[in-house]
């Protein structure tokens, strides 16, 4: 009787120690997920907060989608690696080389979460990055600067750096057909789980308050 009641008190205290840890998660992004002092590493460039209201409202951290997703959410934040212009390929806005910002290079340091959220490919949209060929294995560093290419290599990489974590792809609301198809049949060739964003109210091209709420929202509808 007292082994089986020591033996209750054990699995008792395990199941609430589980229950209490609270599950991490690091973000990889661009201008929609920064805010100032709030990226790491902190030389990233942001995008928010604007100097200017009339530019965009948002002006506290916590009316970032992310901050309101893992507060809501009762998760806890890991990294957030987000970088404001970043593409996912090597190639930036002007044919510039953005080797040292993009997602393929900036997916090393996530800490060590239990979800990535990646949220991109808005940047490769507006700058008109080469999408190329769908291609899934023996990438060449020329192919990283199109996008189809490096997010294969980058989604392929995440599994592989990340083991058992849980990964997500956000698709921007607006962005060209190719660049938001590519997301989906990529992610979908990978396992990924991808969210499509739909409706998002917008200042400047960048989430307002009420666009950031709604980020969340549609988030957590599948994150949960």
């Amino acid at each position: 009787m007292k082994k089986n009641l020591l033996l209750l008190t054990v699995l008792l205290a395990v199941t609430v120690g589980v229950q209490a840890q609270k599950r991490s998660v690091s973000i990889l992004g661009d201008s929609y997920s920064t805010f100032r002092d709030f990226v790491v590493p902190d030389t990233n460039y942001v995008w928010y907060p604007r100097d200017s209201v009339k530019h965009n409202d948002v002006v506290n951290v916590r009316q970032t989608w992310w901050h309101q997703f893992i507060s809501k959410g009762n998760f806890r934040l890991c990294q957030n690696n987000s970088f404001s212009g970043a593409t996912i390929c090597n190639t930036g806005y002007r044919g510039e080389d953005y080797s040292d910002r993009s997602y393929v290079t900036r997916h090393r340091y996530l800490g060590d979460p239990d979800i990535i959220i990646v949220f991109g490919g808005t940047n490769d949209s507006w700058a008109k990055a080469p999408v190329g060929e769908y291609k899934y294995a023996d990438w060449t560093s020329q192919d990283l600067y199109q996008f189809r290419p490096a997010l294969a290599c980058l989604l392929s990489s995440l599994q592989d750096r990340y083991p058992g974590t849980e990964l997500y792809v956000v698709i921007n609301s607006e962005l060209s057909e190719a660049v938001t198809e590519s997301l989906r049949t990529i992610s979908d060739h990978y396992g990924v789980r991808w969210i499509q964003l739909h409706d998002i109210d917008k200042q400047w091209g960048h989430p307002s308050q009420l666009g950031m709420r709604q980020i969340a929202d549609q988030l957590a509808e599948v994150i949960r």
